[in-house]
């Protein structure tokens, strides 16, 4: 049996080991960026058991604060987001307000195990793969972690009620704000944002994602659509986002047509371009077909805004236009009309054909289109209600410009252990 002194010296080592590994992966998973560690004044407790090293630090629990929202409906749809990407129980993630002089401040944190070793190179995974932005620490008290408990608890109850409205009985005007924030939402999560994958596309803004959805919501109405379906479709085919596709995509005619740019020619036949243009992706073509549905229509475009009426001459410079939506919908009422009511292979043949109908994508269509009905029906059904400020004026723990972390452990200074710069 070792003396007592030989133990201590074994564990001190062990301790030393575990903070410099802990250093080395963090420097090798954030470098060039700093990290930047405030210890408290009373070093962490180092374990060692079955050869498994931990190291703990000396508090009730810990938080990782990984994001932080002025939008109610933005920060509840990044919760939900976290609390299915996250790999941990849904429990484990809070959403949180803070009372700020400048209005509330949404926060997401996760409940981590006190394991700095494992607690680390979690959220550096969960950073690198593109789902938080970023992370700090902090020590909380048990009755701190309940009050985020109730919050979260306080969100979850308003935004999931026991019965809502139908979509397609909800009014538009409870449905533009929501829609917009969805919007916004599904652009910012697209994967090759979050994964750094060139070209990385632009997210759109809060301002375009509010004329997005009011275009969306008067060309929903004005064709009769599903809204859930061609959000679906918008959501697969570009995230709403307006970057063109299909660059090299061309197509075989027998002879070019006005506004056509020809790659080849033969002595039958022309090798025409046709990438894909706008949010909705629309082909050239596709595009030509459109306009020829658009000028044998017979409703009244003048119930559409002037915006979204297509001129009745051709343009193919329309990559930033809005008319784009109203081209989207009429293709998509076209095949809904030619599919008798079939909505499957009417989004298939979006993809597709009418012929040959991409059910595979389709079926992508189907699952954003179910989530995103769940969600405009629950925030439809709040009809405006803030739920952050019914929650702080019920409550009186917090104080005007108290933010949400500030409650630390009694003797326990806050620990910042981030990737930041």
């Amino acid at each position: 049996m070792r003396p007592k002194s030989s133990r201590a010296l074994l564990l001190l080592l062990a301790g030393l080991v575990a903070l410099a590994s802990l250093s080395a992966w963090v420097a090798y998973r954030v470098r060039p960026l700093k990290l930047a560690i405030k210890l408290p004044p009373v070093l962490p407790i180092v374990n060692v058991e079955g050869g498994a090293v931990t190291v703990q630090l000396r508090a009730n629990a810990l938080v990782a604060k990984v994001g932080e929202y002025s939008s109610e409906l933005e920060a509840y749809l990044r919760f939900e987001y976290l609390k299915s990407h996250a790999g941990l129980d849904g429990s484990r993630v809070l959403l949180t307000v803070g009372n700020v002089r400048a209005g509330p401040r949404y926060q997401l944190f996760l409940v981590l195990n006190n394991n700095l070793l494992f607690d680390v190179t979690y959220l550096g995974g969960l950073k690198a793969k593109g789902y938080i932005p970023d992370y700090d620490i902090y020590p909380v008290s048990f009755e701190r972690l309940a009050r985020q408990r109730l919050e979260t608890a306080v969100f979850l109850g308003s935004y999931n009620p026991a019965h809502t409205k139908r979509l397609a009985d909800v009014p538009v005007d409870r449905l533009t704000e929501p829609l917009a924030s969805f919007l916004v939402f599904k652009s910012r999560t697209d994967r090759r944002i979050r994964e750094n994958i060139q070209p990385i596309p632009t997210a759109i803004s809060d301002d375009q994602a509010k004329e997005l959805s009011a275009d969306i919501l008067d060309v929903v109405r004005f064709y009769q659509l599903p809204l859930e379906v061609f959000l679906g479709i918008g959501a697969m085919e570009n995230n709403y986002m307006n970057v063109r596709g299909d660059l090299d995509h061309a197509v075989w005619k027998r002879r070019p047509q006005p506004g056509d740019i020809v790659l080849r020619r033969t002595q039958s036949r022309v090798l025409v371009s046709d990438y894909a243009m706008g949010v909705w992706q629309i082909t050239r073509e596709t595009l030509r077909r459109a306009h020829d549905l658009y000028l044998s229509d017979k409703r009244d475009y003048s119930a559409l805004p002037p915006r979204l009426r297509p001129a009745k001459k051709l343009s193919f410079d329309l990559d930033n236009s809005e008319v784009l939506t109203t081209y989207a919908g009429l293709l998509l009422r076209h095949l809904l009309d030619q599919s008798d009511g079939d909505i499957a292979k009417a989004v298939g043949a979006y993809n597709g054909s009418l012929a040959r109908p991409n059910y595979q994508y389709a079926a992508g269509v189907e699952a954003v289109a179910l989530y995103a009905r769940d969600f405009l029906e629950r925030a439809a059904h709040l009809d405006g209600i803030n739920v952050a400020k019914s929650w702080l004026a019920r409550s009186t723990s917090l104080q005007p410009g108290e933010e949400a972390v500030k409650s630390a452990p009694s003797g326990a200074r806050k620990i910042s252990i981030s990737g930041s710069e």
